[in-house]
C-alpha cells in the first residue's frame, strides 16, 4: 500500500507542476506580448496571433519576439509574392498588375529582410524599414481592389493579412527600439 501511495504522490505531484509551471512561462511571455500589443491598431488580432503562433508565443525578450513577428511577415510575404508571379504568368489578362504586385511585394521582402538584420544593432532603422513598406502594400491594393477576379480577390486578402502582420513587425520593431532607448538612457 505503501508504494501505491508513494507512486500516487509522484504521478499528482508531475501532473500539478505542468499546471502550476506553465503559467509562469506564459506571463513572461504574455508581458512581452502585450508590450508589442499596445502599439498596434489591431490588438486583439495581435494577441490571437502572437499567442498562438510558436515562435512569438516562445519568446524570451523583446528582441526574439521581434524577430519571430518579422519573420512570420517574411513568411507571409514571401507566399504571397510567389502567388502574385504565379497568377501573372497563367492568368495573360492579369499579367501586368500581378507582375507589378509581385514587384510591390519584392521590395516589401527586402525591407523586411532588412529589418531583420539592423532589429539588434538599430531597431530605429529597422522599424523604418517595417513603415514603409505601408507604400508597397497601398500600391497593391491599388492595383488590384476593383478586380472582381478569384485572383485578385485572394490578392487582396493576402494583402490585407500583410498588412496586419506589418503593423505586428512595427509594433515589435517600436518595442525594441524602446527597450533600446530605455537601456541606453540608464546606462
Amino acid at each position: 500500500m505503501a508504494s501505491y501511495s508513494g507512486c500516487f504522490f509522484v504521478v499528482t505531484l508531475a501532473v500539478l507542476s505542468q499546471f502550476l509551471l506553465a503559467p509562469a512561462s506564459a506571463l513572461v511571455n504574455r508581458e512581452f506580448i502585450d508590450s508589442n500589443c499596445q502599439r498596434v491598431k489591431n490588438k486583439q488580432f495581435c494577441i490571437q496571433t502572437l499567442t498562438t503562433y510558436p515562435p512569438t508565443a516562445a519568446a524570451t525578450g523583446l528582441l526574439p519576439l521581434a524577430e519571430a513577428v518579422v519573420g512570420l511577415a517574411i513568411s507571409h510575404c514571401e507566399k504571397t509574392a510567389g502567388f502574385a508571379a504565379e497568377t501573372a504568368k497563367k492568368d495573360a489578362t492579369l499579367k501586368t498588375q500581378f507582375n507589378e504586385c509581385h514587384d510591390a511585394y519584392v521590395g516589401i521582402l527586402a525591407s523586411l529582410k532588412s529589418a531583420l538584420l539592423e532589429l539588434k544593432d538599430s531597431p530605429d532603422t529597422a522599424n523604418y524599414d517595417v513603415m514603409v513598406s505601408g507604400d508597397e502594400i497601398r500600391r497593391v491594393k491599388s492595383l488590384v481592389e476593383k478586380n472582381t477576379d478569384t485572383a485578385s480577390k485572394t490578392l487582396m486578402e493576402m494583402t490585407l493579412q500583410m498588412e496586419k502582420l506589418l503593423d505586428l513587425a512595427a509594433g515589435a520593431t517600436d518595442a525594441v527600439d524602446d527597450d533600446d532607448e530605455n537601456l541606453h538612457r540608464r546606462a
